[in-house]
């Protein structure tokens, strides 16, 4: 259980919800594992099964504290808000921002200065750790080029012009993400970013480890009541996230990328867990996949310390903290969006 921004976060399985007075009690079978005053509560997000009482509900609907049911996975379920809740007013704020190509660009930024900001200490942590594996010279070379497109990025007003720099960007990171791979580097070679389908080891687990990240991105925007479909620098497609998709560019790096060089690395999958279709597309197979889920679940439970908030959270929850900080921005809070910076 963490308490973060006013919202409450269950992420025992099989607690259950219940209502004490004006205290909500997490209860596991017939123990109580902890209670907490509700009047200071603006949400509370529970992943599990279990459910909560008819009781606490009706309380939360009534005192508009937004409750919201998430699967063990991430995925969101459902969630009881009151009348006045105001993500009416939210998400027309975000419509309008959207509507606006030039606060769409300002805000967008954002996200692409987290992005370009956590690809370059990627770089930059790779060539301290592993010194004698690497060609320093050359990544730091591209760590340079990673600083001058992160003060571009900063003074952009328009998304044509910011989409240029994020592309950019992204073509100077992944020319050095195959240094990267210190091990079994004969079966898993990154040559270039291939989607749609991926033609090789690398791509096949970064796609994956994309789709998880945006599944989770998604989820936890719906869970502050914002619209994961409307984006800023992503416009409206039916049928895709776009929101998701511009909030999970300063993550992809740092979270998903991260993961799958580990599996690479420490030798968690092999080659031989891949299938070749005819059209050249890459799969993994059904163990490879439950690898890199196992990888996911575990990356989510490691801590950090969120460098805005500093309060110290699981990775898990760092899409929500994002997607909470958005959603204040949005309403006027925040004078800007933080983005999320690692190093």
């Amino acid at each position: 259980m963490k308490k973060l921004l006013n919202t409450l976060f269950v992420t025992t399985p099989d607690a259950y919800l219940a209502l004490d007075g004006e205290n909500i009690v997490v209860k596991k079978n017939s123990d109580i594992l902890n209670r907490f005053p509700l009047h200071n509560l603006e949400g509370i997000c529970t992943f599990g099964y279990t459910g909560a009482s008819p009781a606490l509900m009706r309380f939360c609907a009534e005192k508009n504290i937004a409750l919201t049911f998430m699967s063990q996975s991430g995925r969101f379920l459902a969630r009881v808000i009151g009348e006045d809740r105001g993500n009416v007013t939210l998400r027309k704020e975000q419509y309008r921002i959207s509507d606006s190509e030039k606060r769409s660009a300002l805000l967008g930024r954002n996200f692409i200065t987290g992005k370009i900001f956590n690809c370059k200490w990627i770089i930059e942590r790779a060539t301290r750790d592993y010194p004698m594996r690497l060609d320093v010279a050359r990544l730091k070379k591209v760590s340079a080029s990673l600083s001058e497109l992160l003060k571009s990025s900063r003074q952009t007003e328009t998304l044509d012009v910011l989409r240029g720099v994020e592309g950019t960007a992204a073509t100077q990171y992944f020319s050095v993400l195959n240094d990267l791979i210190l091990q079994q580097k004969e079966e898993f070679i990154f040559r270039s970013r291939t989607r749609r389908p991926p033609l090789d080891h690398v791509n096949a687990l970064l796609s994956f480890a994309y789709t998880l990240l945006a599944h989770d991105v998604s989820a936890a925007l719906e869970a502050v009541g914002l619209d994961s479909y409307v984006g800023f620098m992503h416009r409206d497609r039916p049928g895709r996230a776009s929101l998701a998709l511009d909030m999970m560019e300063e993550l992809r790096g740092i979270y998903a990328d991260r993961v799958v060089l580990s599996l690479i690395n420490k030798r968690m999958v092999s080659a031989s867990g891949f299938s070749r279709k005819e059209n050249g597309a890459v799969l993994m197979d059904a163990e490879t996949r439950k690898q890199v889920l196992t990888a996911w679940q575990e990356k989510k439970q490691d801590s950090i310390l969120h460098p805005y908030l500093q309060e110290k959270i699981s990775w898990g929850l760092v899409p929500y903290a994002q997607a909470l900080l958005l959603a204040r921005y949005i309403r006027g809070d925040l004078d800007e969006y933080p983005p999320f910076l690692w190093k």
